[in-house]
């Protein structure tokens, strides 16, 4: 099932990625419509990370194009943010909460701009949106899990963008850090922002995203929640590699989830 936006403000046609001639995403194809938080959903291997890789170009294309806003990815980078997962990341840099946000600024001064007042302001404002505040002078390598996660969502927003992409960014926080971004993220969407997020917790997906690409290898399904959330097409996309899928099917069928566990 693939539901076409009309307008759409990512346009992804006929992606390949291969590695070493190998296929490792197939003919994906799919839109997505503006002020949206779209999760990206699949089982390990199924290539989330790829994808979300593949549209921003950071991976080559074996075949196939994405347009952002009606446009080349080339002619509108400047309006796109990425927050990779936490884990590729050398946290023991020594860099300061504040420096780190900052750099979200550069796009904005250009290569040999020095930040100013209004950039330092900004980020401020961005750490504070994120509840770091108190962390700016803080290295970065003195944070938990958690509060470095929120340090990259703040400098993230620092770059004023208007389409996000996030790489796992739940992955490994607190509930209170999750709860946190999800709200943060909402607050994006209904300011007109989009946001792409790759995503492994199927508890929380129906509740977190409006829109749904279900992926393995192949596109599976995409399109509003409550039409490609469903039991059928979760076991189309997982297979058979889903352990307690049926009890997921049962707990979609009465849309109600556990509070999770941490």
């Amino acid at each position: 099932m693939i539901i076409q936006t009309p307008d759409p403000v990512l346009e992804v046609h006929d992606l390949t990625v291969s590695y070493a001639r190998k296929p490792v995403l197939w003919g994906i194809d799919f839109t997505l419509p503006a002020g949206s938080i779209t999760g990206i959903v699949g089982p390990n291997g199924a290539g989330k990370s790829t994808l979300l890789k593949a549209i921003m170009g950071l991976i080559p294309l074996s075949s196939g194009y994405v347009k952002l806003f009606g446009e080349p990815l080339d002619t509108v980078r400047n309006r796109i943010s990425y927050v990779p997962q936490r884990e590729s990341v050398d946290w023991d840099f020594p860099v300061s909460v504040l420096d780190v946000v900052l750099m979200g600024r550069y796009g904005k001064m250009g290569l040999l701009g020095n930040p100013g007042r209004h950039d330092r302001d900004m980020a401020l404002h961005c750490l504070e949106k994120v509840g770091m505040s108190a962390f700016a002078k803080r290295q970065i390598s003195q944070l938990s899990g958690g509060q470095q996660q929120r340090v990259f969502l703040a400098r993230a927003l620092a770059q004023e963008a208007d389409f996000y992409f996030m790489d796992e960014p739940f992955a490994g926080v607190d509930a209170a850090t999750e709860q946190a971004i999800i709200d943060l993220l909402k607050d994006m969407a209904a300011a007109h922002k989009t946001i792409v997020v790759v995503h492994h917790d199927l508890q929380s997906a129906r509740t977190y995203f409006d829109w749904i690409v279900l992926l393995n290898m192949r596109l599976v399904a995409a399109g509003p929640t409550e039409q490609v959330f469903t039991e059928v097409l979760v076991q189309q996309a997982y297979g058979g590699r889903l352990n307690l899928l049926s009890q997921v099917g049962d707990l979609m069928e009465k849309r109600e989830f556990p509070a999770r566990e941490n």
